[in-house]
This record gives C-alpha cells, sequence and structure tokens, in this order.
C-alpha cells in the first residue's frame, strides 16, 4: 500500500480523497491555488503545496507544477479527481516516467475511451448495443449528411474528443444539418483542439442512465448497479439517484453484464462508469466510458455500502478485488442534489460572493460532501458547485421526504449569493418528478411551465 499520495485536485472531491486515503492509513498531499489557499481541503491534508495563481491553466492544469509538487513531499502515487487532468492520457504518461502512480487507467485506456468514435468501436465488439450512427468520425460535412439521410432525423453531432455537452448539436431535419455540424466542429475545436466529430440517430424521449465498474489488474469486473442522471439542463446533471426508477432486474443485469463486457473487450483498469441511452420501450444505448470517478458517486456508495474511492487507491496499488458480483447488493434508495452558487431565477447565472450565514442538514440518511464552511469566499475561477447533498431512505419515497426535509434546513446566504437549494425543493414538489415521468428533457420543460 502507498504510503503518501497527492491529490490532484481542488474542492469536495479533495477532502473527500484525502479523507478516503487518511481512513487506509495513507498520508495526503494537497496542491492548491492562491485562491485556495485557506480552503478546508488543504488544511485537512498532511502536507501541501501551492502550485500558482487561481487560472486553472497556472495550476491544476499545470503538469510540470503538479509532478514537481508530487517528488518534493515524496508522493508516491497522484488521484486526479474528477475534471482538470482526471482524463488526460498525457497526464498520466508523465505520472508514470516519473515513477509516479496514477490511480486511475493506463493512458492507452484513457485515449482509446475517451475519443468516443473508438468506444463506440470497442462497443460494438463487446456485443454492446450502440446508437446507430457513423462508424467514427465523419472526415466532412458531405459525409455526415449522408450519414444522417441513412440513420434518419433527427441526429445528434457530438464531438469525438468531447464531454460535458460541448461540440454537441440536434440536427432536426436536413435543413439544419449544415449550421448545427459547423457550428459542433467549431465547440469542438475551442474546447477540446479537436474538431473530429461523429454523428447519431438521436434517441426521442431518453433517460440518462449510468453503471458504475470496477475492475482489478485481474481482470475481475464488477458492476455496482445503475444511476439516474436524466436531470440535467444543458446535459449538466443536477440531480442524480441510484437506483434508476425505471430499471427493473432483469433491465439491471442485462446494462450491467454490458458494462461489464465493455470494461473487459478494453481491458479497463480502476472505477469507471459506462454510460447509456435508455428509451421509454426499455433499450439501451451505449453512450461513453468515464474513465474516472463521477461526482454522482456518493449514490452509489450509498445504496451498497461500498466506498469507491477507497477501492480506487487500493486497486491503483495492486489489490485485487474481494468483492464478487454476487457480493453487491442495493439497498434503498438515494438521491443527490448538486448544490452550485448560481441563481437558477436568472437562467441560472453565476452568483459567487462570500458567505456570511451557513448550516447543513444532518440527522439519519444524510451526508454532505462539501468544501465551503463559513466566510468562505466563493470564487469565480472554477465550477459553480459549492456542496453535494445525498439522501437515503428505504425506498424512493422516503428518500425524497428526506431530501425535502434536508434541503429545507440548508441556510448559505451572503452578499449576492444564491445556490440551486430553492430549484431543487421545487422540483421535488413536482407530481412528475415525484411519479418518475421523466426523461432528459425534464428540466427544460419544468423550467419554461
Amino acid at each position: 500500500m502507498f504510503k503518501r499520495i497527492l491529490v490532484a485536485n481542488r474542492g469536495e472531491i479533495a477532502l473527500r480523497i484525502i479523507r478516503a486515503a487518511h481512513d487506509l492509513g495513507i498520508e495526503a498531499v494537497a496542491v492548491y491555488s492562491e485562491a485556495d489557499r485557506d480552503a478546508v481541503y488543504v488544511k485537512a491534508a498532511d502536507d501541501s503545496v501551492c502550485i500558482g495563481p487561481a487560472p486553472s491553466a497556472e495550476s491544476y492544469l499545470d503538469i510540470t507544477r503538479i509532478i514537481s509538487a508530487a517528488e518534493i513531499t515524496g508522493a508516491e502515487a497522484i488521484h486526479p479527481g474528477y475534471g482538470f487532468l482526471a482524463e488526460n492520457a498525457h497526464f498520466a504518461e508523465v505520472c508514470a516516467a516519473c515513477d509516479i502512480v496514477f490511480i486511475g487507467p493506463s493512458p492507452e485506456i484513457i485515449d482509446s475511451c475517451g475519443d468516443k468514435s473508438n468506444a463506440k468501436e470497442t462497443a460494438v465488439k463487446a456485443g454492446v448495443p450502440v446508437v446507430p450512427g457513423s462508424d467514427g468520425a465523419v472526415d466532412s460535412l458531405e459525409h455526415g449528411a449522408e450519414v444522417a439521410e441513412q440513420v434518419g432525423y433527427p441526429v445528434m453531432i457530438k464531438a469525438a474528443a468531447g464531454g460535458g455537452g460541448r461540440g454537441m448539436r440536434r440536427a432536426g431535419s436536413a435543413e439544419d444539418f449544415a449550421s448545427c455540424f459547423n457550428a459542433a466542429q467549431q465547440e469542438a475545436m475551442g474546447a477540446f483542439d479537436d474538431d473530429k466529430v461523429y454523428i447519431e440517430k438521436f434517441v426521442e424521449e431518453p433517460r440518462h442512465v449510468e453503471v458504475q465498474i470496477l475492475a482489478d489488474n485481474n481482470s475481475n469486473v464488477i458492476h455496482l448497479g445503475e444511476r439516474d442522471c436524466s436531470i440535467q439542463r444543458r446535459h449538466q446533471k443536477l440531480i442524480e439517484e441510484s437506483p434508476s426508477p425505471a430499471t427493473t432486474p432483469e433491465l439491471r443485469k442485462a446494462m450491467g453484464e454490458a458494462a461489464i463486457n465493455f470494461a473487459k473487450t478494453s481491458g479497463y483498469v480502476n472505477a469507471g462508469t459506462v454510460e447509456f441511452l435508455l428509451d421509454k420501450h426499455g433499450n439501451f444505448f451505449f453512450i461513453e466510458l468515464n474513465a474516472r470517478i463521477q461526482v454522482e458517486h456518493c449514490v452509489t456508495e450509498m445504496v451498497t455500502g461500498i466506498d469507491l474511492v477507497k477501492w480506487q487507491i487500493m486497486i491503483a496499488a495492486g489489490i485485487d478485488l474481494d468483492i464478487t458480483q454476487s457480493d453487491v447488493t442495493l439497498t434503498g434508495h438515494a438521491i443527490e442534489f448538486r448544490i452550485n452558487a448560481e441563481n437558477s431565477a436568472r437562467n441560472f447565472a453565476p452568483a459567487p460572493g462570500t458567505i456570511a450565514d451557513l448550516y447543513w442538514p444532518g440527522g439519519p440518511g444524510i451526508r454532505i460532501d462539501t468544501h465551503v464552511g463559513a466566510n468562505y469566499k466563493i470564487p469565480t475561477t472554477y465550477d459553480s458547485m459549492i456542496a453535494k447533498l445525498i439522501v437515503h431512505g428505504k425506498d424512493r419515497e422516503e428518500a425524497i421526504r428526506i431530501g425535502k426535509r434536508a434541503l429545507g434546513e440548508v441556510i448559505v446566504d451572503g452578499p449576492g449569493v444564491f445556490t440551486t437549494v430553492p430549484l431543487h425543493i421545487a422540483i421535488l414538489d413536482d407530481q412528475q418528478f415525484v411519479d418518475a415521468d421523466f426523461d432528459t428533457s425534464y428540466l427544460d420543460t419544468f423550467l419554461n411551465e
């Protein structure tokens, strides 16, 4: 087992990893920008290194500074968390070249799975259902238009190196295709320095359902059930839950086996998430594999009792899984609410500021993952999420009741500070959500009513 690891991230995920390391008896090193100098996660670490000014490009995305911090503090491994360098194959390569273990999959797997067109080819080899579309990236506007005609409109145009909803456009007809294609390419180049796009049939009324996997170095792979991430805005998730209210035991088994087959075919190692679209008829289609821990991993931990971050570290240290598929059971229901410093009444405008009054709820079935304390100054430089509230009940009905109570207790006040808490409460009061009658378009419709 490692004696010391460095956490190449910030905020609540950095604190989450530090806690997991300490639970394993491992020392943790934090890195921080000048904006995070007084952050809670920095104080929780055994050692810390300032790696630059607030802009991510000069701190959390600076590979040289992070590697230097690991070397001067004697860290044997680096956990990238999510975002920033978590799925950067070059960073994983540099770690290996410097004799530092990257806590995640190999650079080759990150590259292979990170390119969505390559990942789709792997899914086909693994016998995993895929959405009809192009065989990899299309090489021209004309080629893309031909594929769109073949699969039938509407279609999705997606960045091959994309994620987070960037480089993605829906073309409803041949007349729309050229403008959507060009817009997707331009956004993909700006976001990923790669303008390759591919074409997929648009799945109507889909749910976004993903399967958590763990895979060790000896080809042992298990799945830990599914999460429903359909409540999202502009492809950014806001509420996630496990299990999905749309699945049955039979569907869960089929999706889990598909996720395992994909992982084995690709040679995947460590924690990962295989994402699917689930249509209203119970058909599911592969979207992508996320080669990292997910923001919403907490709901899986709540219903399985399995610490995913600990297992990330242990697998990276060469420890094989001591959990078999038959050991995995889902108990009760968990829901996660992302609390962002945004004003949902003003089109989710960022609402940073200094928190003057703060209270987090407690009691049975409640978990708070946050790096925020009293007098915390919410920076404008980074993602707006300041906390995750996760609730667990014996069933979905109870989880919703606990969620409403817990959200009602949250206090995050300060000049100019707004959060998404009121929106979450409103959603829990909506009968359509309570009835689990939703798909990925739910939030857009809800906000426009």
